[in-house]
């Protein structure tokens, strides 16, 4: 793979968490490309093995393990499995997360009518269930595979904890209130973790990526039927200043710079905008 920069991680032990997805096994990587070890985590244990693989052609050890982010019991068998194989944890990134169509509504805003139409979803019907899955995802499954590879990172120096946020997190879009509830809660862990752990050096920042095509969205963004962008997928790139979606690989030299001890060791508690401009764009 082509990085923007090169840093020496050929003496750390990397984990991420739902590694084999589009933006999480770029991160993977650009991780392995720079000479960590790489344990790639998800629940299918044959698409994390086959991240793995990938990661394996850059000549360095990773493994693939499945381990559900909400589940305390396979967290720790991952870690186990971690400690033994590749060494202790130096470096967590936590990538698990996504939403739930029951948490999110059908328009933009609320209008009296919608209340007689059965085929929308209103903030009224939002599932509580849907709404506790998708915080759960995001926030406990930040929370907890922190609870259990942090471990690892006691006594050791140049450890490093990268949670991935959303810029829904500091602005909430429309249709996603408990996506983007989530992710802000993600932001608040992502400070109050940092002051946490700033007296055992374990440093804790986040990046939140803008609008990137996933596996995810692409049903939201791309209309199955022509191959073009959605209505949605256009009002989004109308307000992105660079005009267009990211790509995967944008990320990279972010997380090499958060990852990177001689290159950010001062830089703790933060998270980094990767939006091409969505933010600062007031709309006119």
């Amino acid at each position: 793979m082509k990085l923007p920069f090169k840093i020496d991680l050929s003496n750390k032990v990397a984990v991420v968490t739902g590694g084999s997805g589009v933006l999480c096994s770029e991160l993977a990587a650009a991780l392995a490309a720079n000479g960590a070890k790489v344990a790639v985590l998800g629940r299918n244990a044959e698409a994390a093995e086959k991240t793995a693989a990938r990661l394996r052609e850059f000549g360095t050890t990773a493994i693939g393990i499945s381990a559900n982010v909400l589940e305390r019991g396979e967290l720790e068998a991952a870690a186990e499995r971690v400690a033994k194989e590749l060494g202790p944890c130096d470096l967590l990134v936590n990538g698990a997360g996504g939403n739930n169509p029951k948490g999110t509504t059908s328009r933009d805003w609320f209008e009296p009518a919608d209340l007689f139409d059965k085929s929308l979803t209103t903030f009224f019907d939002l599932d509580p269930k849907g709404v506790e899955f998708v915080f759960n995802l995001n926030f406990l499954g930040t929370l907890l595979p922190t609870q259990v590879f942090a471990q690892q990172m006691i006594g050791h120096t140049g450890c490093s904890i990268i949670n991935i946020s959303s810029m829904s997190a500091f602005c909430p879009l429309t249709r996603i209130p408990a996506y983007s509830g989530a992710k802000a809660a993600v932001n608040n862990f992502t400070q109050w973790l940092a002051v946490h752990f700033s007296k055992v050096g374990i440093r804790v920042n986040a990046i939140a990526p803008g609008f990137f095509l996933t596996a995810q969205n692409h049903k939201l963004l791309i209309d199955e039927a022509t191959g073009e962008f959605t209505a949605r997928a256009k009002k989004i790139v109308e307000y992105t200043p660079m005009g267009r979606f990211g790509e995967s690989h944008e990320l990279v030299g972010a997380l090499l710079w958060l990852a990177c001890e001689e290159g950010s060791g001062f830089v703790n508690g933060v998270v980094v905008p990767i939006d091409g401009g969505f933010s600062a764009y007031s709309g006119v």
